[in-house]
């Protein structure tokens, strides 16, 4: 049985991730105009609760787009978003599994697959970029990003994120440390404190999970070998496009 990373912090997923979708936005957007939604389905490897999905829908209003997502309560999320509008229900498929369980569709006018390589570990990777470049349509972007750190190191405790809602502040932070078993693997300690307007902790809830490891030249090479031309953009964006 898979265990779902999310299971316990999804709740905070979403609000926390909101400002980093809103500086991801234009490299990402700038990549995605080169999708070719004619030639079949934009394909969303881990959506999450639906940022990235409805930042596809929004910048190609012709296409279908088909969302992957393996996490039960961020997918909850996702789905209560497109129910809540009834234009975009044609257009976006949910698919409830991880991307290695599912075989995308024959042809695809683009990939987006933004904050989730950390999941998979090098074959799986290896594997999905070689499955992925006989799918896309000629001139079809794979759009990625890296996340730190770029190698096996430790991160010390910082504080990512934090918004206030109602009486309620929420903060999440974490650090990472080598997993020391696996070469490519750190393991992340998150953790999302709920305060009062007093600074009283009413919730303080630690979340650890595996993360692999990739630095930009090790994708570029992965990519390399499975027949794509990337380049690392802004904002440590990869586009990686069929090479002819």
């Amino acid at each position: 049985m898979t265990v779902d990373p999310y299971a316990e912090s999804g709740e905070f997923i979403d609000v926390f991730s909101r400002d980093a979708w809103q500086t991801l936005g234009p490299p990402i957007v700038s990549a995605l105009r080169g999708a070719v939604p004619a030639h079949g389905p934009i394909l969303d490897i881990g959506a999450g609760t639906g940022l990235g999905t409805f930042l596809v829908a929004e910048t190609l209003p012709t296409a279908e787009v088909v969302a992957v997502e393996p996490s039960p309560v961020l997918r909850a999320v996702l789905l209560s978003r497109l129910a809540a509008g009834e234009s975009l229900r044609p257009r976006v498929t949910v698919v409830a599994t991880g991307i290695e369980n599912w075989q995308p569709p024959p042809r695809l006018g683009g990939v987006l697959a933004i904050n989730m390589i950390g999941h998979l570990d090098s074959q799986r990777r290896r594997l999905l970029w070689a499955e992925l470049r006989t799918r896309l349509a000629t001139g079809a972007p794979l759009i990625v990003n890296l996340q730190p750190p770029a190698e096996v190191t430790v991160v010390p405790p910082s504080v990512f994120s934090t918004i206030t809602i109602g009486r309620h502040t929420y903060e999440g932070s974490g650090d990472a440390r080598p997993a020391g078993d696996d070469d490519d693997t750190v393991t992340w300690t998150m953790r999302y404190r709920t305060r009062t307007a007093d600074g009283t902790t009413v919730r303080d809830l630690v979340v650890v999970y595996p993360w692999h490891v990739v630095s930009g030249t090790q994708l570029l090479d992965e990519l390399a070998d499975a027949g794509f031309d990337a380049a690392v953009g802004e904002l440590d964006v990869v586009v990686a496009t069929p090479r002819d």
